[in-house]
């Protein structure tokens, strides 16, 4: 297997690299014990201990019988033999059975001696206990934690090494200078941007996984489930490196060394910990060369491979980290599972297996796709939701921004990633875009190009944030296209581009809704409240870049400085970058959340 010809970055989705360029892509035992919970489980242990001694003593019925009264147990005595043991003695001496008799007497002399010091040990640590004050106890309880993180990392360090790969070094990622002082001057800018970004969240939410800017503490949702991982520091590393940033990035190794734990037990988003940490781990190790990255990828790694144990082998959308549980979402078609999800496993699992040799991960997407390939698609669309039990499709919901979007960029990217000998992935990349072609992409009556969603048999002309990452996508896709369609594709990435700008451009506040409709006299805006919030998300500049990297028109660059200025000027508090909540208002109320994928992938 040789060295794949792409490497994932971290982030929401996997760019793809410049043309002509190469692209890239706690140990802590959570023993949760209260200060009660510690008392319960001395005084279990003495209750145990005392009723114990009826079923460790030898079988009565073999010799005489002795009496093991209630004050032999729970009262200390002065001549080391109780009432019982005082009759039991003398009835050794004196009685019948002779010297077989006697041993045996002298057994059980001492095992009730043995079981009387356990009772008075474990009634001295509970008095012990009991004196304690509650600081004392936690200290205790904090002793117990590091020793045992310290075994788990002990047993983490005996583990075989992974096997030496060839590495290759990825260009573009040597802080150069771009020459021309005013690009020099705005890519400054960024830098000071991502800088405050990352300092706040340093200083008011470190190892949390996110930031609430405005509240100054850490932030975290059920995609992490109740843990604290550290979202943000392994989201955000790989950017860090890339704008030289490296005391920042020093740091957040250094976290990930000591605390990043996935022995934890917490349910989690499967997609979005694959892109967010494993995608992220790997990136930072690409471009490091630590190796500690590649080692917690494949922890981790280890940890969600359980929530493929499905009839049909499509993963579960959850998995518990400790005990390999998994499920899907609740509000997903009829228990279905995602198509964006377990359609974007592919990159990170197959440098997986050429990282560890472990032929596992690149199994378990391949079968995805084989499933795939032999499914019946409504004209030839792939439904967002997929029964991993029946294996049949749920609701029939398409779209190419949320739960469809990542799917189709894994295909096209996992033929870029292969150097374009995955002829599979892209034929199936092909098919599906014409088929979006036909039945999605329309034209509104001004001549906005839009993408809609496919619901039930009925187009619903709506286009999402998330959808506005298409127009890169197709741009990266042209060269490659069936016939003679390069141009085709390239135009038509234009066009989106121009549409997610015209979202943007025509708010109050110059940055995109969450989603904005294409009917009743209404195009590029969006009508309903809960879709006007702008969360720091970067499909749209990320479409930006990738058709400033295929065509060098000024303008794309032009749009990113605007939006760029935009998020500064309305997002930015003393705390760090805040979503807003309303893009037509010209005094909007901030959601409090910096989102990880805004180092990960907005600012980059």
């Amino acid at each position: 297997m040789t060295a794949p010809a792409l490497l994932p970055p971290s982030g929401r989705r996997i760019p793809a690299p410049a043309p002509g360029a190469a692209s890239f892509p706690h140990h802590r035992a959570t023993l949760r014990l209260s200060e009660k919970f510690i008392l319960l489980l001395i005084l279990g242990a003495f209750i145990t201990l005392c009723f114990g001694a009826f079923f460790f003593l030898p079988d009565g019925s073999k010799h005489k019988r002795f009496d093991l009264g209630l004050e032999d147990v729970l009262i200390p005595h002065v001549d080391g033999m109780g009432r019982a043991g005082r009759q039991s003695g003398a009835h050794v001496i004196h009685g019948e059975g002779g010297p077989h008799e006697h041993r045996h007497r002298q057994e059980e002399e001492s095992l009730r001696s043995r079981i009387r010091a356990d009772h008075e040990r474990a009634l001295q640590e509970a008095r012990e206990k009991l004196r304690k004050s509650r600081e004392e106890l936690r200290a205790e309880i904090q002793t117990e934690k590091n020793r045992v993180a310290q075994r788990l990392r002990g047993r983490e360090a005996a583990a075989p090494p992974l096997p030496p790969v060839p590495v290759p070094r990825p260009g573009g990622v040597d802080d150069g200078d771009p020459g021309d002082p005013r690009v020099r001057e705005k890519r400054d800018k960024i830098r000071e941007m991502m800088k405050h970004a990352w300092d706040s969240y340093r200083q008011y939410g470190w190892g949390h996984n996110e930031l609430k800017p405005l509240a100054r503490k850490g932030h975290s949702t059920n995609i992490f489930g109740n843990s604290q991982m550290g979202a943000t520091i392994v989201d955000a590393l790989d950017t860090l490196f890339m704008m030289g940033l490296h005391d920042e990035f020093r740091d957040g190794q250094a976290w990930i060394e000591q605390n990043l734990d996935f022995s934890v037990n917490a349910e989690v988003s499967v997609f979005e910990v694959n892109i967010r940490f494993i995608g992220g781990l790997l990136a930072a190790y690409y471009l490091s060369g630590q190796e500690v990255f590649k080692a917690k990828a494949v922890q981790l790694a280890e940890k969600l491979l359980p929530a493929f144990n499905t009839p049909t082998g499509i993963p579960w959308a959850m998995v518990n980290l400790k005990s390999g549980v998994g499920r899907n979402w609740g509000w997903a078609s009829a228990g279905s599972s995602i198509l964006a999800e377990f359609g974007t496993l592919h990159m990170e699992f197959v440098h997986l297996t050429y990282l560890t040799g472990n032929p596992a991960y690149y199994q378990k997407v391949m079968h995805i796709r084989k499933l795939l390939a032999k499914m019946e698609r409504p004209n030839g669309l792939y439904p967002n939701y997929l029964n991993p039990r029946t294996g049949r499709w749920g609701q029939h919901h398409t779209s190419v921004g949320g739960l469809g979007d990542s799917f189709y960029e894994y295909l096209l990217k996992a033929w870029l990633m292969s150097d374009k000998t995955d002829t599979e992935a892209r034929k199936t990349y092909d098919d599906a875009v014409e088929a979006i072609e036909r039945h999605l992409i329309r034209k509104s009556n001004s001549g906005l190009t839009f993408i809609g969603e496919w619901k039930n048999g009925h187009l619903e002309r709506k286009m999402g944030h998330l959808t506005c990452f298409a127009g890169g996508m197709f741009a990266l896709g042209a060269d490659g296209s069936p016939g003679d369609k390069a141009g085709h594709y390239l135009q038509l990435g234009a066009e989106i581009a121009h549409t997610c700008h015209e979202s943007y451009d025509r708010t109050v506040l110059k940055l995109g809704p969450e989603a904005f409709k294409f009917d009743s006299g209404l195009e590029a805006v969006a009508v309903r409240q809960n879709e006007k919030y702008y969360i720091l998300r970067p499909e749209v500049i990320e479409t930006y870049w990738y058709m400033w990297r295929f065509t060098h028109d000024p303008k794309y660059r032009q749009w990113g400085w605007e939006a760029t200025q935009a998020i500064d000027r309305y997002c930015r508090v003393s705390g760090g970058f805040s979503g807003v909540k309303d893009v037509y208002s010209s005094n909007p109320t901030y959601d409090d959340v910096q989102q990880s994928f805004f180092l990960a992938e907005t600012l980059k």
